[in-house]
């Protein structure tokens, strides 16, 4: 059994095998210089880790690891330009560096190598594979919209962002999980399971960055505490706000929703006090936790020895007890 830093080990050394064409350079020189700006390589990582706890080959999954990172560099590439985004892991974004149509065609072409990566596992379970692949890219999406969709709501209910964060953040953890444990030999219903712990280690994954990005330390949490308050965003702890606030509260948070003219640390403070005065942060943990434990109940039904569960189990626990 390999730890998480050696699987990553190796994810980095197959991205710099990783070849692409030499021309056009406008449409591939974008793709090497996404995949050469970092990250912490996760999600490809859980395709070797599930295939590893299962007794497979790590080696013979890091083609279809390796297409789960294209394609998750594939949409960082397409959020940035739907956001306006001027860095990505302080560095700058691809239409910042090139434009908006190169990073449009070079984003297309990462989704076409992702395919073609994914395709290279073992014929025998190569429909179900490409299946999960496919349904996962497709959620992704579906989340992505979502979360457009809500920046013109006036109100999102909580099970609606749920939704959103499963589908935009959680499936991806899921399916790259299921991927590696079909690779490895798991069982159909193994692969479920370890499908529904990736996806509900996600969404509790989520609420916690939505917790951090008002209650973190900033020094450890890598960027401004507050920015969700200053940009609106709706977290789990707005849209909960918004639920519970009566009179006074209601008449506060929504005047500070609709200012255009503030003081940051004003309004970060403000709508802070009004979730302290909610409880809504303790409401946001509870979810949290609750999603955390659906987790582990289901890795806890894995029918592999617990020793073989350790790793994937630390990777969890890691996940879940940070402040940054």
């Amino acid at each position: 059994m390999k730890k998480l830093a050696e699987l990553q080990d190796i994810i980095s050394e197959a991205l710099n095998r990783y070849t692409l064409p030499a021309q056009p350079a406008e449409l591939y020189e974008p793709i090497r210089y996404i995949l050469s700006i970092g990250g912490k390589r996760l999600r490809p990582a859980l395709v070797l880790m599930a295939c590893d706890m299962f007794g497979g080959d790590v080696y013979g999954a890091v083609q279809p690891a390796l297409a789960i990172e294209v394609f998750h560099n594939f949409t960082l590439m397409h959020d940035d330009i739907m956001d306006n985004a001027p860095l990505r892991r302080g560095k700058a974004t691809v239409h910042e560096k090139w434009n908006s149509n190169i990073a449009i065609l070079s984003g297309d072409v990462m989704m076409v190598e992702a395919n073609k990566l994914m395709m290279q596992v073992d014929d025998r379970i190569l429909r179900p594979v490409l299946d999960i692949f496919n349904e996962t890219a497709q959620g992704v999406c579906e989340g992505q919209q979502y979360d457009m969709n809500f920046e013109q709501h006036n109100t999102v209910a909580i099970d609606e962002y749920i939704e959103m964060i499963r589908l935009k953040t959680a499936v991806l953890l899921g399916g790259a999980l299921r991927i590696g444990a079909l690779i490895g030999g798991a069982s159909t219903a193994d692969a479920e399971n370890i499908y529904h712990f990736g996806v509900n280690l996600g969404i509790a994954f989520q609420l916690q960055d939505d917790i951090l990005d008002v209650y973190g330390d900033p020094q450890k949490f890598g960027k401004q505490v507050g920015g969700d308050i200053l940009s609106n965003k709706k977290t789990y702890l707005l849209i909960k706000a918004l639920e519970l606030a009566k009179d006074d509260d209601a008449i506060n948070l929504h005047n500070w929703l609709a200012a255009r003219a503030y003081e940051p640390a004003e309004k970060v403070a403000a709508v802070t006090a009004v979730y302290n005065k909610l409880q809504v942060k303790q409401q946001a943990e509870e979810a949290m936790n609750s999603y955390a434990e659906k987790a582990y109940q289901y890795l806890n039904a894995i029918s592999v020895a617990e020793n073989q569960k350790q790793f994937l189990q630390e990777f969890a626990d890691g996940l879940m007890v940070r402040d940054y």
